[in-house]
């Protein structure tokens, strides 16, 4: 950083304090001086989003009611592991050692996902996380060294799953000793005992998000009898005692109707959920199941199911897919980054395959290898931004990396994807009918002024001309 950098770091460093101060105190007064203030601190990148979120709590938008709700509910130590960690430092603050990156050539996630073990108490149908030991366990100080280097580099957000993340014995002592950062962690909560109960009010930098398939018949069968009862509790427990909490559904065949409908959504609002995940169940891993991908019509239907969410329910959904427009198509490589058990290197969690570990290289060595520069190159792969993976929407791409940089299989039957000539079919069949059913969205998300990060705009603009 120069030295003009330097002062403009540290009067923002000042103003972000004062945001953190006005958060308790949620007068309509002060959430508009809270909104003057993220604008002062915002990027150029950043201030057309501050600008938006302060649009929604001017017309009391249900978005902005979800953030009052969080907020107010809040302990006092997740108050300020959440405007420190996260907002101040992770987003705001952190940028600067970012785009220093970037202007030496080099790229810093804005997340880390690590799986520190694969092994889980549950036997999910279709889930590649199935017999495995604590021998096959991240071992303590390359997860240690991960997410300090990572902190060095300017990442400030870690997302932690599995398997099931809370069978990793060392997980307490690394929380704990990188208390400065702030940790999402996926799971299916058989493990949150009262005493995790209790470590999370201590931490106040971890936010859990349970993992449920629907109603009791659907989490029940995916997931084994009595799941459904036991998330149940879970969630009580984690309302009662004020920690902020999301949930995690793999949206297949069998329940995209139903974890998408206002019910579903309104019963886990009820619950105390703040946020959450909507995933597409992929063919990965061990015996991988093509038939319970949901169908490109329930793809588009899961679209139209959360853009109605959003301007109803005080609770903030990401759809992995369908969010793709927001942050310029596939960011597997980009901004984020997956380190398995074994420590190999995948761009995304649901590329199941590495030519990197991280323990023999450094994360900045990783995140910058000849791959994933070529990935982020490579990024957009369709000038349609609601068909961004490489996998499933472009499978064709996903063959050449494989091809290309001789790409090995992070876990058993991953190169199904490359070599099962059913799941091959299977995806060239879906990706034509996906690319002909969002022909339409992506023209209306377009021509109704959908949001597209300018740079995006640009590379395609670019990409269109070169065709001319």
């Amino acid at each position: 950083m120069n030295i003009k950098d330097k002062i403009v770091f540290h009067t923002k460093k000042r103003a972000v304090k004062s945001i953190i101060k006005l958060i308790p105190k949620l007068s309509d007064k002060n959430i508009n001086r809270l909104g003057t203030l993220l604008y002062t601190v915002a990027s150029k990148d950043q201030k057309p989003r501050v600008k938006a979120i302060k649009k929604m709590f001017a017309e009391q938008h249900p978005g902005a009611m979800m953030v009052k709700r969080i907020l107010k509910n809040l302990t006092p130590t997740y108050r300020e592991k959440i405007g420190n960690n996260l907002i101040a430092t992770g987003i705001l603050l952190n940028e600067y050692k970012r785009n220093d990156a970037l202007e030496k050539g080099e790229k810093v996630p804005f997340n880390i996902l690590i799986s520190p073990t694969m092994r889980c108490n549950l036997r999910c149908v279709g889930c590649y996380a199935y017999n495995y030991d604590r021998n096959d366990d991240l071992p303590f100080e390359v997860f240690d060294r991960v997410i300090r280097e990572g902190k060095e580099l300017g990442v400030a957000f870690y997302t932690i799953l599995g398997g099931e993340p809370f069978m990793y014995e060392g997980l307490y002592e690394i929380l704990k000793k990188h208390n400065d950062a702030f940790f999402q962690i996926f799971t299916n909560g058989f493990l949150l005992t009262d005493k995790w109960i209790e470590r999370f009010k201590e931490l106040g930098n971890i936010i859990p998000i349970l993992s449920i398939e629907g109603y009791e018949k659907h989490t029940d069968e995916r997931r084994g009898k009595g799941t459904y009862k036991k998330t149940m509790q879970v969630m009580d427990k984690l309302k009662e005692n004020k920690i902020p909490f999301g949930f995690s559904a793999a949206v297949t065949r069998k329940n995209e109707p139903i974890v998408c409908s206002d019910e579903f959504i309104d019963m886990l609002i009820a619950k105390g959920a703040y946020l959450g995940w909507f995933f597409l169940y992929m063919p990965v891993g061990k015996d991988p199941d093509i038939d319970l991908m949901p169908t490109p019509k329930q793809r588009k239907h899961l679209y139209e199911c959360v853009t109605h969410i959003r301007k109803t329910k005080s609770i903030f959904i990401i759809d992995f897919w369908n969010d793709a427009p927001f942050v310029g198509g596939c960011i597997a490589g980009n901004e984020y980054m997956h380190i398995t058990s074994t420590g190999d290197v995948e761009p995304c969690i649901f590329t199941h395959f590495a030519v990197d570990n991280i323990k023999n290289k450094s994360l900045k060595e990783v995140f910058n290898s000849d791959y994933f520069k070529e990935l982020r190159k490579r990024q957009p792969f369709n000038d349609n931004l609601f068909m961004p993976c490489q996998w499933i929407d472009n499978p064709e791409v996903g063959r050449e990396f494989a091809e290309k940089f001789k790409l090995r299989p992070t876990h058993d039957g991953a190169d199904d994807m490359i070599k099962n000539q059913k799941i091959r079919k299977g995806l060239d069949k879906y990706s034509k009918e996906v690319n002909e059913l969002y022909k339409e969205v992506w023209s209306q998300h377009c021509s109704c002024g959908g949001f597209i990060h300018e740079k995006i705009k640009n590379k395609v603009k670019a990409k269109n001309n070169n065709k001319k």
